[in-house]
């Protein structure tokens, strides 16, 4: 199968873009397929494969044009990525798919409103959120926390800590409840940094270790904000992960903005021989 690509990253969560305009090119993606693109040394590498495909041919009932169709790293079907969505929307600004610099972007949560800005820095309304209690998270190296559930549009564990280098490699996935989490979930190592300003690190699940995480960004943003007992609107907070720097702000509606940057590194043909 012959095949044309591109890679592209925000925050150094890096995606490989599959073009498939009417579907026709991909059908139904395979996981094995995508868990195989992704891998980092038999593939291209990525943590998640972005099919750029219209709403129309996707199935999917929006007035958005186009339809991010995110699969995780081992193939699973995730409902929403707020890096991936920038640099989806990035790739249909470079490939001028779309004439104007605010569109909306399909996901299987909802339509998402894209702006960008001009300093070239891309702002998602990731819309609204919900959270539920605590639970424990604990890592394979022995670290156990209180976590707060938060949901925006991928279900998320927050926990606070003093240092996030506390939760170890996170090679392995965390232990979790999974009578909360029954669909698993992401879960984030959060350390206060100064007001505003918070760093976290993220095991994704079915992509382990990201270099950053838009939804899970996020779920850090809501939950600190909580945390801080803070009800004033706009409230914006700084979010430094592994790969960069996205800020995260709570609007008057209670939607979630996510901004952050985004790129294309790479393009190709392909001929996958696997």
């Amino acid at each position: 199968m012959t095949f044309s690509w591109q890679k592209g990253h925000g925050t150094e969560n890096d995606f490989v873009l599959l073009p498939d305009h009417d579907g026709t090119v991909h059908g139904d993606l395979d996981p094995s397929f995508v868990a195989a693109l992704c891998h980092r040394r038999r593939g291209i590498g990525a943590d998640g494969v972005l099919r750029v495909i219209r709403s129309s041919a996707a199935g999917v009932t929006s007035e958005a044009e186009w339809f991010m169709d995110y699969r995780n790293a081992d193939g699973s079907i995730s409902e929403m990525c707020g890096n991936g969505v920038r640099v989806f929307a990035r790739h249909l600004l470079d490939e001028k798919l779309v004439d104007t610099d605010r569109f909306a972007v399909a996901t299987r949560d909802g339509d998402k409103l894209v702006s960008v800005g001009a300093d070239g820095q891309i702002a998602v309304d990731m819309g609204a959120f919900s959270i539920g209690g605590y639970s424990e998270v604990r890592t394979s190296e022995g670290l156990a926390v209180t976590a707060r559930e938060v949901h925006t549009g991928n279900p998320h564990a927050v926990a606070f800590v003093d240092d996030v280098d506390e939760a170890g490699t996170l090679l392995t996935e965390p232990h979790f409840d999974r009578e909360v989490y029954p669909e698993g979930v992401n879960i984030e190592f959060v350390a206060r940094r100064g007001p505003g300003h918070v760093r976290m690190r993220v095991h994704e699940r079915g992509s382990g270790e990201t270099r950053s995480c838009g939804t899970g960004a996020c779920a850090v943003g809501i939950a600190t904000a909580l945390a801080d007992g803070d009800t004033a609107r706009p409230t914006e907070y700084r979010i430094d992960v592994p790969g960069g720097t996205v800020h995260v702000t709570l609007d008057e509606n209670d939607h979630v903005v996510l901004t952050g940057p985004a790129e294309i590194v790479a393009r190709g043909e392909m001929e996958w021989m696997a």
